[in-house]
């Protein structure tokens, strides 16, 4: 081969590498900018690159963002944000994300922090004995489902010893690192993120609905159910498809045609993290047996609708 027909060959290929790499930021959106400066609580440090590579089903129906076999380090999914979400966070200086989306992480929490919340999880959501499918703890205002009913859990019987001191310090620790990945990712400044209501542990079986609470599979956009919504997170508690079978968190995008779901399938230590105006419609599968436990903890960005860590009773 001439040195003129290996030069031409060679920028022949760089010309195809060019193209492909612009059709995948068109696809994708440009790769978010990731600070390795940050240094996180417990040592907890931004990693790396988010790698935008997930599986898609056979029938094309399905996106699998994350599966649970999956052990990643950050892995993200940019959307074009809902207008009318943008235009209400753009009061909010500080705030207002580079990009929405919807991103994973499994190295954020640590396995002994991960237990000790699923023990809180537990503890308290046994003491109100919910008749439904799913069943909640709020730490903040004490809401715990009770029969088909809420009650305060503070007020319940032994209430005292589900949660302790050190409970709740590992339970701010892990806020803080959630706070802090959500601001790195969508490119805003953590303090201007507050935490708000409601923020709560989740319990969901497949025992029958008992009030419209326990319909936990419905389509919803958090920012339409939860007016102070502005970022969600969830901290996945056990694992799909060991602890519990069904319970894949869906999103649905082109919700007006023919549906297109984004799956994440529960990993105990995942959190998920997602901008939570119409550009993330979702819901979640319906368990078909064992328990799946999460925690929900949501962000503001209006200081006024702020809620406090919350404290031994």
């Amino acid at each position: 081969m001439t040195g003129t027909t290996k030069v031409q060959k060679r920028k022949n290929v760089e010309k195809k590498t060019a193209t492909t790499k612009e059709a995948n930021t068109l696809r994708y959106g440009p790769l978010p900018k990731l600070s390795n400066q940050r240094i996180w609580s417990r040592g907890i440090m931004v990693l790396g690159i988010i790698v935008y590579v997930w599986y898609t089903s056979k029938d094309g129906k399905e996106t699998i963002l994350a599966k649970q076999k999956d052990v990643l380090p950050l892995r993200g999914q940019t959307v074009e944000c809902d207008k009318k979400y943008l235009n209400e966070i753009k009061q909010f200086s500080g705030c207002i994300p580079t990009k929405c989306g919807r991103f994973v992480s499994d190295k954020l929490v640590t396995i002994n922090e991960v237990e000790a919340l699923l023990n809180v999880a537990k503890k308290g959501i046994s003491l109100g004995m919910s008749s439904g499918g799913a069943a909640i703890l709020d730490l903040h205002s004490g809401a715990v489902s009770y029969g088909d009913k809420f009650v305060n859990v503070y007020t319940l019987d032994n209430s005292q010893k589900f949660i302790t001191t050190a409970d709740l310090t590992i339970y701010k620790v892990v806020k803080n690192k959630i706070q802090h990945a959500i601001a790195e990712n969508f490119g805003i400044d953590s303090d201007s993120l507050y935490l708000t209501h409601p923020t709560f542990f989740s319990k969901l079986s497949n025992l029958e609905p008992k009030t419209p609470h326990d319909e936990y599979w419905n389509i919803h956009v958090d920012k339409e159910t939860y007016e102070s919504f502005h970022y969600t997170s969830l901290l996945y508690l056990t694992d799909f498809n060991i602890d519990f079978k069904g319970g894949k968190f869906i999103f649905v995008d082109n919700i007006d045609k023919p549906l297109k779901n984004v799956t994440v399938e529960p990993r105990k230590g995942r959190v998920l993290m997602f901008t939570s105006g119409a550009e993330n419609p979702h819901f979640v599968e319906k368990v078909s047996s064992g328990i799946r436990y999460a925690v929900t903890v949501s962000f503001t960005c209006d200081q006024s609708k702020a809620v406090d860590d919350p404290k031994v009773q």
